[in-house]
């Protein structure tokens, strides 16, 4: 992995890629609201990776060529990666969708930097100041407060279901995979994503054959092709590959925290894709969230 760098002009340069990502990874709420009724969860899953892994190995094969020498030690550890990061992930992320609310995942998935600092406090001894878990805490709350539409009461009758426990293992699962790329190989992000993007395609493969053996197995309409490759450029191609470099520029644990834009960004397009009404709490909680990591960026 690359030296991080603690200077203000790759701090920006961070900001920028983890606020592009975040706003990448939430078309993809929009978008899989979008392909329900046109394929099915485990073939999306599996086509996404597909087409990802088509795309880089025509158009990043000379990063992979490039990178290859140190890439090919540590293969079974970026298989390892791909198949944990992405493919389990997304599997259970769309599973759990079917069991709970949109409320509770958003306010699952707003564990995932809390998890990441955890974690890197915990494996690596990183220290985590004041400011900084106080950031932590405002961005959560500002997950929470767009995940419950701003009234306090749904937050506290929620009820607990599968479909919980399995956001809570896909946070783990992505969490671990945060800190995993601390301990990459020093190589660009294309190449570290060709080789994890192919691996969670292939590793995508038995799911997608259990979902056939179901009787669920949906392939894609003609919309559902257009949502398949919208799902593989922007949240699994481009905001990948920007996660992994901002990771590498700024650590995970700082970068984990913009995870927290995704629920927020999730809302806006859905104000303006999907005919969603735009409401204050939006505006509160995009607030919150920013000024979280401001927060936690500050001291860092």
């Amino acid at each position: 992995m690359t030296p991080l760098e603690p200077t203000a002009r790759v701090a920006v340069r961070a900001y920028v890629l983890l606020t592009l990502t975040a706003l990448g990874w939430a078309a993809n709420t929009v978008l899989a609201q979008l392909a329900v009724g046109e394929v099915s969860p485990l073939a999306l899953v599996a086509l996404r990776w597909g087409v990802v892994s088509l795309l880089l190995l025509v158009f990043a094969r000379r990063s992979l060529r490039d990178d290859w020498a140190v890439v090919r030690p540590r293969l079974p550890f970026l298989a390892a990666m791909g198949a944990l990061g992405f493919t389990a992930f997304n599997g259970l992320y769309y599973t759990a969708a079917h069991f709970t609310s949109a409320l509770n995942m958003g306010i699952v998935q707003g564990s995932v930097p809390v998890l990441v600092v955890a974690g890197a406090f915990a494996l690596d001894r990183v220290r985590i100041t004041l400011p900084q878990g106080l950031g932590v805490a405002m961005s959560l709350l500002g997950v929470v407060v767009v995940a419950s539409a701003g009234d306090a009461s749904r937050v506290f009758a929620l009820v607990l279901n599968p479909g919980d426990v399995l956001m809570v293992c896909a946070c783990i699962l992505y969490a671990g995979y945060t800190l995993a790329l601390r301990r990459g190989p020093a190589v660009s992000a294309f190449g570290l994503l060709t080789v994890m993007a192919t691996a969670a395609f292939v590793a995508s493969l038995p799911l997608l054959a259990a979902e056939w053996a179901s009787g669920k197995l949906q392939w894609p309409t003609a919309s559902g092709w257009l949502i398949v490759i919208s799902i593989a450029v922007v949240p699994s191609l481009l905001a990948q590959a920007g996660f992994i470099r901002g990771v590498q520029l700024i650590g995970p644990e700082r970068a984990g925290l913009f995870v927290n834009l995704v629920p927020v960004f999730a809302a806006i397009l859905a104000v303006v894709f999907l005919s969603e009404a735009v409401e204050p709490f939006h505006g509160v909680a995009l607030c919150l969230v920013l000024a979280g990591i401001g927060l936690s960026e500050r001291r860092a």
